[in-house]
């Protein structure tokens, strides 16, 4: 017979039991943690959690009760329960809620055990649990069941407890240095602030399209206009784009915004945040991530964006034109849409062959201002600017820049951008008109960075798919 229709006439007995099987109430004295921790020898005490293992033995079986601290063993048997130990084993299964009130005493093994003296039902489970001792292996059941993948699994929920804490130590960080944690909009009028295709959607009262944000970057600076100097958000952010290792249509950043700073400056600060992650993390620098070491002790080297380009393919970006770079792209087999300005070109070719090969952090900086058009140019180098990105293992982890807080620059390269965006390349960024009035009024010189939460995560826990390390991330539906 069926596990769920065996499991839903369990049910109906227990109902006609007068019992009711999704009671309210419940009562607890200690976590399975507690009782391991502080035992004492007859010691009465309530337990409740998921039964997770049930042995048998004739007018006696032990149990696991498991919560999110741990396990502790249980142990049942007719002497003590009488009728309840028969409707126990006829209706009570592995992955029902149970509460449990006993006095504690250690087996001739010398397990400590809860002996229990009366048990209540809190839900009765209606689905088996994968088996434990297999795990849940599976990874589409995994990424679409992930409540039964912590269930299943101990390191996944390990992981999620390191990605908690990291992002409260990333607060903790910030807050410390008087930063100020905002929240900016979600549903915006114009997708800005990054280089990315938005989701857009329709406000039905306002019969305005809106676009759900790329980038909280453009209402953070307009509160350093208003006078806030520190502030950061962590940010979730949606781009529609393509679905892979590293990539997931909704992902998590930490944006933040310094007034009076340089990109100098905030490179300095990454790595101080880097340091104090791993002092509260794991107290080493060197990271195993996917057979690789990683070396997160600083100071980290800086790599020069045309350099490396003219070091891995023999582009010169001081000479090469847009219709060369078009003819190597294709030598690198890289396919160019004809709505790609320059900038496009260059930044696929560099992630095509620069950025792979970046294993240790290091900071790629001073980047060609076509793919940078919010970013305050170089003095003495007016086609590059003032930025740096992070690169781990392959992976872009960081990206900031000195801010462009010269209106009328700001103004042209919004046009710039947004003939691209009528040439077709849905990537480009639309002319935010009111960013730039925010900008006559005066942004002082202002450093800001984004840090990629997810594959932060994904590095410090050794995982190779971002998928891992979101709870739910972006699936297509599966069909019945």
């Amino acid at each position: 017979m069926n596990e769920e229709i065996q499991r839903i006439k369990k049910l109906e007995q227990i109902k006609n039991k007068g019992i009711n099987p999704y009671p309210s109430s419940s009562q607890r004295s200690f976590t399975c943690q507690q009782a391991e921790e502080s035992f004492k020898n007859d010691e009465t005490i309530t337990l409740a959690g998921r039964l997770v293992l049930i042995r048998l033995h004739g007018k006696a079986c032990f149990a696991d009760l498991e919560d999110e601290t741990g396990r502790f063993q249980i142990f049942l048997n007719k002497n003590d329960l009488k009728d309840n130990y028969d409707f126990f084993v006829k209706n009570i299964d592995v992955g029902d809620f149970l509460q449990v009130k006993g006095n504690l005493f250690k087996t001739k093994r010398g397990e400590k055990t809860l002996q229990v003296s009366d048990w209540k039902l809190l839900t009765k489970s209606l689905l088996p649990l994968p088996e434990k001792w297999h795990g849940l292996v599976d990874v589409e059941t995994k990424l679409r069941q992930r409540y039964l993948d912590i269930l299943s699994n101990k390191e996944v929920k390990g992981i999620f407890i390191k990605r908690s804490k990291i992002v409260k130590l990333i607060r903790d960080f910030f807050n410390e240095r008087g930063y100020l944690e905002v929240e900016t909009p979600i549903l915006q009028s114009l997708a800005g602030g990054a280089a990315a295709r938005p989701f857009i959607t329709h406000h039905h009262a306002l019969d305005i399209d809106l676009y759900l944000r790329i980038a909280p970057e453009l209402y953070l600076k307009r509160l350093v206009v208003g006078g806030l100097e520190k502030v950061y958000e962590i940010a979730r952010c949606f781009r529609n784009e393509g679905i892979d290792w590293a990539h997931n249509p909704e992902f998590t950043q930490i944006e933040f915004y310094q007034a009076y700073a340089d990109y100098r400056d905030l490179m300095k600060l990454t790595e101080k945040l880097f340091v104090y992650l791993i002092k509260n993390i794991s107290h080493k620098f060197i990271f195993e991530y996917q057979d690789q070491k990683i070396n997160f002790k600083p100071p980290y080297p800086f790599l020069d964006y045309r350099q490396a380009l003219l070091d891995q393919t023999g582009i010169d970006l001081n000479k090469e034109e847009t219709g060369g770079l078009i003819k190597k792209a294709k030598g690198l087999k890289i396919s160019v849409d004809k709505s790609w300005g320059r900038g496009k070109i260059i930044d696929e070719i560099y992630k095509e062959t620069v950025r792979p090969k970046i294993i240790n952090p290091t900071f790629l900086i001073n980047h060609p201002i076509e793919i940078s058009p919010l970013a305050k140019q170089i003095p003495e180098r007016p086609n590059y600017v003032e930025r740096f990105q992070l690169l781990i293992s392959g992976f872009e982890i960081c990206n900031g820049f000195s801010e462009l807080n010269d209106p009328q620059e700001q103004e042209k390269r919004f046009k710039e951008q947004q003939t691209l965006l009528e040439r077709g390349d849905e990537e480009a960024q639309p002319f935010d008109q009111d960013f730039v009035t925010a900008l006559k009024y005066g942004l002082p010189p202002t450093a800001g960075e984004g840090i990629g939460i997810d594959r932060l995560v994904t590095i410090l826990t050794n995982t190779h798919n971002i998928k891992e390390v979101i709870l739910f991330p972006t699936l297509k539906p599966k069909k019945e």
